[in-house]
């Protein structure tokens, strides 16, 4: 096997280890006999679980990163709305398709140690601060409501987690993104989103 095979391996077998666990109970024992791997093999890829659990989060976060498309408002083909409605679908797609990752991030991500936390702090302020931005550029476009856009940044982040963390924990039938997506967006819609189901209008 190949080393970047055999790395990819020990990730998504210690990503199944800390979702079933949780990560203070996890071992590296847990992981190694997961990834059917000795522990020596381990240790010549990632310095402690710590490390195997730090580089989940990034590849996640870069993924999240990836998933999100920039709006654009002259694009007569497709509406705002729609434009909104796929971002939401991708991005619940990715958080819901992966719930080993999803319950790790909502329920260990944070207590590991104080620089680890400030790290990833650090990346959820940077995500706030991002939806803060686009909010602050709908308001600038007439397709959010007046109000503090990092209050809104907030108060949407929250009830996504929440969301997220309730479909994840408990169930096992795969929640329907499809549905999922459309409540998120009228949610959204009745509360500071201001658009219309039509493309705009040619010049």
């Amino acid at each position: 096997m190949e080393k970047s095979e055999r790395r990819a391996q020990i990730l998504s077998r210690a990503k199944d280890v800390f979702a079933r666990h949780g990560y203070h109970a996890a071992t590296v024992e847990d992981i190694v006999a997961s990834a059917g791997v000795a522990r020596g093999t381990f240790y010549l890829y990632f310095e402690d679980k710590r490390a195997v659990f730090a580089e989940l989060i990034e590849r996640f976060l870069t993924r999240m990163h990836l998933t999100i498309q920039h709006i654009d408002t002259s694009d007569p083909r497709r509406s705002v709305a729609s434009q909104v409605r796929g971002n939401i679908q991708r991005i619940l797609g990715l958080f819901l398709h992966d719930r080993a990752m999803t319950k790790i991030l909502l329920t260990d991500a944070l207590g590991l140690d104080a620089e680890f936390d400030r790290k990833l702090r650090a990346v959820y302020d940077e995500i706030y601060n991002l939806l803060a931005e686009s909010l602050g550029d709908g308001q600038q476009l007439g397709i959010v409501a007046a109000g503090d856009t990092r209050v809104l940044a907030w108060l949407t982040g929250g009830a996504l987690k929440e969301l997220l963390y309730q479909s994840v924990s408990g169930q096992s039938a795969e929640p329907d993104v499809e549905r999922l997506t459309d409540q998120v967006f009228e949610f959204l819609r009745g509360g500071y989103l201001r658009l219309s189901d039509s493309p705009p209008a040619a010049s």
